[in-house]
């Protein structure tokens, strides 16, 4: 009976795994070029072929270089969804609807899921996840934070064992392309967004990414995977780079800083620090010296430390490769019979509570300050009064030189301070006649 059994398990070792794609626009025929080129390889890793038995796609036409015939190609995602000859269902369809209602239905028909879609698993992600764990199947969404960069799987499975202490993530390629040009060139954010456009490298609507919005979505998966809460994006204080100004950039620099549009998540005893906004990281940090549309995953685990996980966070092959990983990973829990846990956020769902967010008011850090004031005697003096009386100390001034104009900018930055201290005293500060326009404050992240 063993012998036969054994015998009956290497025969389901040789069906092939059968996958579903939804979606193929950049990264699904990214995905498909690897599933093509690379099948020999997987073949070999797995034990049996991976299989691609449709592809869902209202506009997709027959690409006989990439093995996408007709026969392959169907409309309705739903549909694709619950066929029976479909084992794993891979979403990139992105946004919300039908992308959810797929997942939901392939879950709802014993398939495992694969996807790629941060934005609907930061908002739904507790009703997907659960659906899967109620069946015991998997949800695979590396490439939804970070591109190729492993981070789901570090923290989920490298670093299980230890306790996790805070996160820095640079999330956005958009955005960091965007300060990195303005940091080189000296260049205005409207003239870099155009650039970025150009490239390729922002949205014709770029708002998602340069509001921060993106990066917001990322940073929800994060924390559950770093802290075991669920966290929804509205909990997230969000702030984009579309008010930084060259001469910020310029004054960070100056200052030994560089500025950054950083997710930061920071487990306070329990309350949960999550925020998105700009950001100055020393100039010596490793994660200043992270350019372009690159991103990196900085992380204060209790045992091992600092680490700091670092590639290309979007395009066509880097995504894709991820989107890969998760397939054969899937294939290969399949193949066992499902005997691998399916816990995709390191957490039985059972255990995951909701966060108890820190409020921005009470979130402690270093400021650079920018007013822009009358070029007077005590106009220095008159600033510092107000700060002081508000409880927040001085660590170093800048004085532009007169040039004649009727404002100059005063740079500061601060000691450790009180975010609603600071608040409070750039509202009164505003109010002062010798004060010309809008203070500008930048956080700062000094000890990472």
């Amino acid at each position: 009976m063993a012998l036969e059994a054994r015998a009956e398990a290497s025969d389901r070792r040789r069906e092939p795994v059968r996958v579903g794609l939804l979606g193929c626009g950049t990264v699904g025929t990214g995905v498909v070029k690897l599933l093509r080129h690379n099948a020999e390889m997987l073949a070999r890793k797995l034990g049996t072929r991976l299989e691609l038995v449709a592809v869902a796609d209202r506009s997709l036409k027959p690409q006989p270089s990439l093995g996408l015939s007709r026969a392959l190609i169907m409309r309705d995602p739903l549909e694709l969804a619950a066929r029976a000859d479909v084992d794993i269902v891979v979403e990139l369809l992105g946004g919300r609807d039908p992308a959810r209602s797929a997942i939901l239905i392939a879950l709802e028909n014993g398939k495992d899921v694969v996807t790629a879609n941060k934005a609907l698993l930061a908002e739904d992600g507790e009703q997907i996840f659960r659906a899967a764990a109620e069946r015991g199947l998997a949800v695979g969404f590396e490439a939804s934070v970070g591109g190729g960069v492993p981070i789901i799987r570090i923290l989920r499975e490298a670093l299980a064992a230890d306790r996790q202490r805070a996160v820095y993530g640079i999330v956005n390629g958009t955005c960091n392309y965007i300060l990195t040009r303005m940091s080189e060139q000296g260049s205005e954010f409207s003239a870099v967004l155009k650039q970025a456009q150009c490239s390729g490298l922002a949205e014709a609507d770029p708002t998602l990414d340069i509001d921060g919005h993106d990066a917001a979505h990322k940073l929800c998966l994060l924390v559950t995977l770093a802290f075991g809460v669920m966290l929804k994006p509205d909990q997230v204080y969000t702030e984009g780079i579309s008010k930084i100004e060259p001469l910020d950039v310029a004054c960070a620099t100056e200052l030994g800083f560089a500025l950054k549009l950083l997710a930061i998540a920071k487990d306070d005893d329990g309350a949960i620090e999550a925020r998105v906004h700009p950001t100055m990281t020393p100039l010596s940090h490793l994660l200043s010296g992270v350019r372009d549309a690159f991103n990196a995953i900085y992380i204060q685990s209790e045992a091992l430390g600092s680490s700091m996980y670092f590639g290309l966070g979007a395009g066509q092959m880097p995504t894709a490769s991820a989107v890969a990983a998760d397939i054969l990973e899937s294939a290969r829990r399949r193949l066992c019979g499902g005997r691998w846990a399916a816990n995709p956020l390191g957490y039985p769902m059972q255990s995951i509570r909701p966060a108890r967010v820190k409020s921005m008011d009470d979130v402690v850090c270093e400021y650079y300050l920018r007013f822009m004031a009358a070029d007077r005697p005590g106009v220095l003096g008159a600033i510092a009064s107000v700060l002081g009386r508000c409880g927040i100390s001085l660590a170093s001034v800048i004085q532009r030189e007169r040039g004649g104009a009727a404002a100059v900018p005063v740079i500061m930055r601060t000691h450790e301070a009180r975010e609603r201290d600071l608040k409070l005293a750039l509202g009164e500060i505003q109010k002062l006649s010798v004060v010309k326009a809008r203070p500008v404050f930048i956080r700062i992240e000094e000890h990472l």
